[in-house]
């Protein structure tokens, strides 16, 4: 078994879009551990470790998180800010990987703090690849920021 190089945290509540990822991320060049969350509540709960996600076993810190921007519960824009507000995520890269490619929607995700926007393909490979390049990108090119200790 490969070394895992990175750890992920996708925030998307489509169950096409975190089959889609999987797969990506599983037939990728690198070995990524990728963690699931349906909505902003659970990802808060998961980035601050709280509720379920107390035990640090169940939720490791990520080393990037994927969020789409329109959630259940708790949007994607307002679980943004709140990271950006904690000292010990506001260094967490954070990718918003969404449907929407309004103005005004990529204008708010980088005022947020967004480290990038992309807008979700529609075509199934398209998605495919654009995972990988983001994967190799973020975890083969970039030096990442150490974790701040919760």
């Amino acid at each position: 078994m490969r070394k895992k190089t990175g750890i992920i945290l996708l925030v998307e509540d489509d169950p096409g879009d975190q089959a889609l990822t999987r797969r990506a991320l599983e037939f990728g060049r690198i070995e990524s551990e990728l963690h699931v969350v349906e909505d902003g509540e659970e990802a808060l709960a998961y980035l601050t470790r709280t509720g379920a996600y107390s035990d640090p076993a169940l939720a490791p810190r990520p080393h990037l998180v994927l969020l789409d921007l329109n959630l259940p519960k708790l949007d994607g824009r307002e679980v943004l800010r709140r990271m950006r507000e904690l000292e010990d995520l506001r260094r967490i890269p954070v990718i918003a990987l969404t449907t929407s490619t309004l103005d005004e929607d990529v204008a708010c995700a980088y005022e947020l703090g967004a480290n990038s926007y992309i807008p979700k393909p529609v075509d199934m490979i398209e998605f495919i690849e654009t995972l990988r390049e983001l994967e190799n990108y973020w975890f083969r090119i970039v030096t990442l920021p150490p974790p701040v200790a919760p």
